[in-house]
This record gives C-alpha cells, structure tokens and sequence, in this order.
C-alpha cells in the first residue's frame, strides 16, 4: 500500500480553495494592464529609452503574473473532483464545483466520482459440481476516496474492472448452477442471496482503490452450448421424477382414504384378496397417464349363484 513521505496512509483531506473570479477577474486586468503597459513602453523607448525599457520590463511581469493567477484557477464540475500535487506530494482535493483558484504551482488530476456500471464480459466458468456455465454481471460503483484511487492503484477503473470479473468467478465456482436440494443454494434459484455475496465481495476486493459498490447484479446465466442439450434433458428427467413422486404420495393418500371410509361405513366387508384389488385398481386409476376403461366383471357374481 502507497504511503506518504511522513509514513501516513494517502487518504483523501480537503484541499485548501478559494473562489476563482476574483481571481479571473484579476488576471483579465493584470493581462489587459500589461499589453497596455508593454505598448505604451515600446513607444515611448523612441523618447525616453529608459523609461520605456522600464514599462516594458513592468508589462513583461504583469504578463507573467496574470498567466500565473490563469493557471491557478480551475472549473469543477459537479460530480467532480481535482486531486493535487505539489512536486509529487498529495495536498488535497477539491470537490467544491464551480470555479476555484488554488496555488499554480500544484498539479491538478481530475477525478470523476459520478456513479458508473461496469458490466463484466460473458465469462465462462465451471460451477460447484464442475458444470460449464456462462455467466456475467454488471457492478454500480463510485469513487469514494479520490486519493486512494489516485495513489494507491495504477489505473482504478481497469482495477475495478479486473477485480470484478474475479469476484464473478469466484462467486460461480463457488456454487451450482442448479440444485435439486432445498437446502443448497443455487445460482438459479437463491438470485438474490448470490448478488448480495457478489456485492459483498467486489466491495472488499476493491476497497483499497478507494471505491464503494452500490450494486451488483448477475446479468446473464446459462449452461455452456456444449452442456445445455444434455441438462436441459436432465432438468425435466427431474421434473417428470419430482411430479411422479408428488403423484404416488397423493395416490396412496386416497387409497388409504378410501378403504377407510368403505370400512367404517360398513358398506361391504374387505378380505385380504379383495383389498389388494381395490388397491391395485385405485393406483392404477390414480397414478397412470392414460384414463382408465372401466370394465364390469360378473365372473364372481356367477361364482356364487
């Protein structure tokens, strides 16, 4: 981490400015006085050399002066910042807009601190369980610290921009795409939950450049071409699995129900044989895809004539 001469952290101090008009306003004068002064000497060299030497030597320093008083003034826009220096040293920052003058001699860095997105490239990654996914995001960030941002990384725009594809990395390796277990999230189904973590973690990885994340939001998310045919298939294998699951259970429910109900009402007496037929027929009934035919059998009926 960059540190001053002194040993101290670089952080962001006001910087100390005044209004620039007066300032402006005395350069015009002092530019206008010279060209004046300069003219008014070079004739009168013909007369009095001397004197006029003299009044061009003034109108060269009023000149010099007014430049001077120019170069110290500067426009701060709103979401602005200038950061400056003196012969390397970090004096401050301005981020009061509007039209400013401070000592000319400072080297003055503009800074935005506007709120900017950046959006990560599609960025193709291997999950939890090592599925090819796709993946990508866009982060809302903002320079917070312009003396960090300025001193402490090289170029802080490319550094968010590389910690932030990073973070999307980490944050996919980290989880599946897609989980059939309520208590595992998944990129898929815990959205939410994976962009505060994404946010969470962007924000630590470019504190020391001196910005704060706002926001992060996963943007695009599939399965890589090569895999997509094949989970899709394995997707709605699942779904068929889970339906068919959530069918029997309700089936056996019904039956159960239904022998019950027969029994205690006394509307006719089960045996052992006769109760696996009921309970055969109703899954039958309940569980298959097609509708059941009825058919009337009348052999038991004959049986006992």
């Amino acid at each position: 981490m960059l540190r001053s001469p002194e040993g101290e952290r670089v952080r962001e101090r006001p910087a100390g400015a005044v209004s620039g008009y007066f300032a402006i306003v005395a350069a015009v004068v002092l530019l206008v006085l010279a060209l004046l002064t300069g003219a008014f000497g070079f004739f009168l060299t013909f007369a009095q050399p001397g004197a006029g030497i003299g009044l061009i030597i003034a109108g060269i320093i009023m000149f010099i002066a007014s430049m001077f008083l120019f170069k110290g003034c500067i426009s701060v826009a709103p979401g602005q910042a200038v950061v400056l220096q003196l012969y390397g040293k970090y004096v401050g920052t301005v981020r009061q807009s509007g039209l400013r003058f401070v000592n000319p001699l400072f080297t003055k860095n503009l800074v935005s601190t506007r709120i900017r997105n950046h959006e990560t490239s599609t960025l193709k990654v291997n999950d939890l369980d090592g599925n090819p996914i796709e993946i990508g995001a866009v982060v809302v960030w903002q320079v917070r610290d312009t003396a960090q941002a300025t001193f402490e990384v090289d170029d802080f725009e490319e550094f968010v921009a590389i910690q932030a594809e990073t973070a999307v990395r980490h944050i996919a390796n980290s989880y599946a795409y897609d989980s059939s277990d309520s208590n595992r999230m998944s990129l898929k189904d815990n959205a939410d939950e994976i962009t505060s973590k994404l946010s969470e973690e962007v924000a630590a990885r470019v504190t020391a450049a001196g910005v704060t994340v706002i926001e992060s939001r996963i943007t695009q998310l599939a399965y890589a071409p090569e895999i997509a045919r094949a989970m899709l298939q394995r997707q709605q294998a699942t779904a068929v699995v889970a339906a068919r699951q959530l069918i029997v259970e309700g089936a056996v429910g019904m039956v159960e129900t239904a022998i019950e109900e027969i029994e205690s009402r006394g509307i006719v007496t089960l045996g052992h044989s006769e109760r696996s037929d009921l309970v055969s027929n109703l899954m039958i009934v309940l569980c298959g895809d097609q509708a059941a035919q009825p058919t009337i059998s009348t052999s038991r009926n004959q049986k006992s004539g």
